[in-house]
């Protein structure tokens, strides 16, 4: 079984010209920690400087977030912007459409040069986009994180992973209590006990997790289990699940409590799926405004998705992580 634990998302604030060159930067080392081959890297660097320049031109600033990806071997990037956004998408998605002097070609090349790429934007509202370079021979599954320290800090108290094998995925986010170094060890002890067995009953990971964090400040720790037989949930604290349809969105409930401190009874729920749902969990890092209208229309693309919350509903004062797997992920 395999067993990816998300590292720090790169966050770059597009607010001057040379932001974009931080953002090339960025993609290109995150890239190599990534282990692409440098033909790939230099592709990643490429998007990740389109991306950063239309930012910088076009919608006035935003952010750009880079990111090993948790779908694959490989590199994500993300860019966000809350700008004047664009009435004809296909028109400005065509290769070899731009109006600025960039590595590129602007997103015709974005789309060519990566894995996979989503865009969404509309007038007065802004756009994002997300693009992923993967390992040859590899597409990725359908799932998106992101995981943040609180500005400024460069140790995170919020962490992400996930398991695979065939039909089964299980994700597990934990939030240690706080923030800064302290957080980060009883977030990192967590991911330990997880790593160790992944494959494990939901429950028996949490009173594992209550061993291993009774010498620490605790956290808030849930789980979720992909397979053909549903959805398996189990949590303790303040981690926020949700499972999206385009009609509604039904909460995942936690018990109170604090991993490592006072853990209560736990036993997982089962939920049918049938394919079409999303699902989501994330810290308290994330704001919970954008839930009043998540089931209205058609659920977005995964990476857009986790991309917009991260920029629009991140609490800077804290950190922040989340993961969401699209329709039908792990059902197959």
């Amino acid at each position: 079984m395999t067993v990816v634990d998300a590292a720090l998302t790169r966050l770059i604030h597009i607010d001057h010209i040379s932001a974009v060159y931080a953002a090339t930067r960025a993609a290109r080392e995150v890239a190599a920690e990534a282990g692409l081959p440098e033909v790939l890297a230099e592709r990643t660097a490429v998007i990740a400087s389109e991306l950063a320049t239309n930012l910088d031109k076009h919608a006035g600033g935003g952010a750009v977030f880079v990111q090993r990806s948790l779908a694959g071997p490989g590199v994500e990037v993300h860019a966000v912007d809350t700008g004047p956004g664009m009435d004809d998408l296909a028109h400005w998605r065509v290769d070899g459409h731009t109006t600025t002097e960039t590595l590129g070609t602007g997103l015709g090349a974005v789309g060519r040069l990566a894995t996979d790429f989503r865009i969404r934007s509309a007038p007065g509202v802004g756009t994002v986009a997300a693009a992923r370079v993967l390992a040859p021979g590899h597409h990725g599954a359908d799932l998106a994180h992101v995981r943040l320290p609180r500005e400024g800090e460069e140790r995170c108290g919020d962490a992400v992973a996930v398991s695979a094998m065939p039909g089964v995925r299980t994700a597990v986010v934990v939030d240690g209590l706080g923030h800064g170094p302290e957080a980060s060890d009883a977030a990192e002890a967590a991911i330990a006990v997880f790593r160790g067995d992944p494959d494990r009953a939901l429950p028996e990971h949490l009173n594992a997790m209550h061993r291993a964090l009774r010498q620490t400040r605790g956290a808030a720790i849930a789980l979720a289990r992909l397979s053909e037989r549903g959805l398996e949930f189990c949590g303790v604290g303040n981690v926020s699940g949700l499972v999206l349809t385009p009609r509604q969105t039904r909460p995942l409930l936690s018990v109170p409590g604090v991993v490592g401190l006072t853990l209560p009874p736990v036993r997982a729920r089962t939920l049918p799926l049938t394919g079409h749902e999303l699902l989501v969990l994330h810290t308290d890092g994330i704001g919970t405004a954008w839930r009043g209208s998540a089931a209205l229309g058609p659920l977005p693309a995964t990476a857009l998705f986790a991309a917009d919350l991260a920029h629009r509903h991140r609490d800077l004062r804290d950190d922040a992580a989340l993961i969401a797997f699209g329709p039908g992920e792990g059902l197959s």
